[in-house]
């Protein structure tokens, strides 16, 4: 169960990076032409070559299999762990050593789904129709401007990716040491430094966007 946690915690982190640096194309202030583009490529993507949309579903089935394996993988080893603890004083010394991070775990991921269903809603459904008029559908890049045009729904990302990148930030560290990665003191010194940089980045880059946003830096 480790190991499909780490490996499906992996998946889910390239996704999020290859999400961030197709975000960042909003910084162009191009029009949304390159935004547009990026959101609208998995549709077309090895088309006619396989059937329109066919990437883009396989893709997100992927996605939601590796949603589902980590967060069913996780409930699994919580529920371990509360039926191995031993006596009183190895739970408390050992929840002592462990950093904030693996300790909020849980309700940083409770957090981080919430947020995905709505980011969904918002996004990809144009279900929550945020900064426009209901009935209305708009193109990804205006969606994107409208929605962030509103401080209280930046606000709600910020909190949202808090609770990411310090998810991410123990468990991509936990990741590879479940993977073997995590064999020396040096290892885990650069597993930690790696952690922080893919967390601190992450945040940057899906933060700058939202913020050039509601300034009127962007659109």
């Amino acid at each position: 169960m480790k190991a499909v946690m780490a490996v499906t915690g992996l998946i889910l982190v390239a996704f999020l990076l290859m999400h961030m640096f197709g975000n960042l194309k909003l910084l162009l202030n191009d029009g949304g032409v390159e935004f547009n583009a990026y959101a609208n490529i998995l549709q077309n993507l090895f088309y006619p070559v396989l059937p329109h949309m066919f990437f883009l579903w396989c893709f997100r089935i992927l996605l939601t299999a590796a949603v589902v394996l980590h967060i069913w993988s996780a409930v699994k080893l919580a529920d371990r762990r509360h039926r191995n603890v031993g006596s009183k004083r190895y739970t408390t010394r050992r929840y002592m050593e462990q950093s904030y991070a693996a300790r909020t775990m849980l309700w940083g991921g409770i957090i981080i789904v919430l947020f995905v269903i709505m980011h969904l809603l918002q996004f990809t459904a144009q279900v929550l129709k945020f900064g426009y008029k209901t009935g209305s559908k708009l193109d990804p890049y205006h969606a994107v401007l409208a929605g962030f045009s509103q401080w209280w729904v930046v606000l709600i990302y910020f909190v949202s990716m808090v609770a990411v990148c310090v998810h991410i930030s123990h468990g991509f560290y936990s990741a590879f040491t479940t993977l073997g990665a995590n064999t020396s003191p040096k290892a885990r010194s650069v597993l930690l430094i790696l952690s922080w940089i893919v967390a601190a980045l992450l945040f940057v880059g899906f933060m700058l966007p939202p913020f050039l946003i509601l300034f009127g830096v962007i659109g």
